[in-house]
């Protein structure tokens, strides 16, 4: 049997491996292991990751790239560096952890590729490869500095210079970013029946980790759906201009993917003179102004679709350096 290794849903690339018998699927894992065939290995990784995973074949598919391209640097480093994958020397993994710091990723990027080597490894261990378990004592320093200080939101400033230049469509991106605080994939899977104008509110049917909440707009927003409607919905006058993929009538991008949407907002960045530095500042830029308006860590982190408070207080919003001095005053 030929795996056949990217085509398909994530059902399917698993079934090419749950149709082979116990004796077949360890003699092909060690195979792969031991002739370091990257795509059989990532293969069967993402086989794991579909049938073991948390979220099994829901794991979202930014997820699956990830961890895929991790267990391509991973296998990549084990070839230059002779590392035997199924019998991993003791000192395998941390020194992968410190090679790939000393080449100056920063410790967040390694911790994701830990993840994605130790999903291999549990790959491996679930096909009866291996009982190897390399990654449970790695240890990868926490970066002590904050999101917010690596990658700080825009400006106010920033916002309104870009706001001000945007056409419809790319100020109604910008406005469900900044100001509905949605992640790009969440603005880029919304459909005309998930934005309620009336109520200045959107459902997010599937968030990260498959969440679904409800947001409430911005006046601002609200209008800008309101006339993104009238011209682009079903109907409307400009219905299909931004239709390069052929999405179903009932979305409203007509684009599914990150990169037409950074095609589309990068232009009214550049035609404002601003930096365009990617969707997440726009997204703490969201976090940090309605931090210092309502000074509640939770329902921000409500807002912005985070299941830890922690992760809101790390990376997404910034009380003001002088928050406490109106409560100072009278000391």
């Amino acid at each position: 049997m030929t795996l056949d290794r990217f085509r398909g849903t994530a059902l399917a690339r698993a079934d090419e491996w749950l149709a082979l018998t116990d004796e077949d699927l360890k003699r092909r894992a060690v195979r792969a292991a031991g002739d370091k065939d990257v795509d059989v290995l990532v293969s069967l990784t993402l086989a794991y990751l579909s049938q073991q995973g948390q979220r099994g074949v829901l794991t979202s598919p930014r997820t699956v790239e990830a961890y895929a391209l991790g267990v391509r640097q991973f296998v990549a480093y084990a070839t230059d560096h002779a590392v035997n994958v199924l019998r991993p020397g003791r000192h395998d993994a941390q020194r992968y952890v410190q090679a790939m710091l000393s080449a100056g990723r920063a410790p967040a990027g390694v911790q994701l590729k830990v993840a994605a080597a130790g999903c291999l490894y549990r790959a491996l261990r679930w096909a009866g490869a291996t009982e190897a378990d390399p990654w449970g004592d790695v240890r990868v320093p926490r970066d002590p500095t904050s999101g917010l200080e690596k990658r700080p939101p825009y400006t106010e400033d920033e916002l309104v210079e870009v706001l001000e230049g945007a056409d419809l469509h790319e100020g109604f991106l910008l406005l469900l970013v900044a100001h509905a605080g949605l992640r790009i994939s969440e603005a880029l899977a919304l459909t005309w029946a998930d934005i309620e104008e009336g109520a200045r509110r959107l459902h997010v049917r599937h968030g990260k980790g498959g969440k679904a909440r409800r947001v409430a707009m911005s006046a601002r927003l609200a209008r800008a759906a309101r006339h993104f409607r009238a011209l682009h919905a079903p109907g409307g006058p400009e219905h299909g201009r931004y239709r390069p993929e052929g999405r179903a009538p009932e979305f409203v991008f007509r684009y599914a993917t990150q990169q037409a949407a950074r095609y589309h907002l990068g232009r009214a960045f550049r035609r404002a003179g601003v930096e365009f530095r990617g969707f997440h500042p726009g997204r703490k830029y969201s976090g940090t102004r309605l931090l210092q308006q309502v000074r509640d860590f939770g329902r921000v982190a409500a807002h912005l679709g985070h299941a830890s408070v922690d992760t809101t207080r790390r990376g997404y919003a910034l009380l003001a350096v002088d928050d406490l001095k109106d409560e100072l005053a009278g000391w």
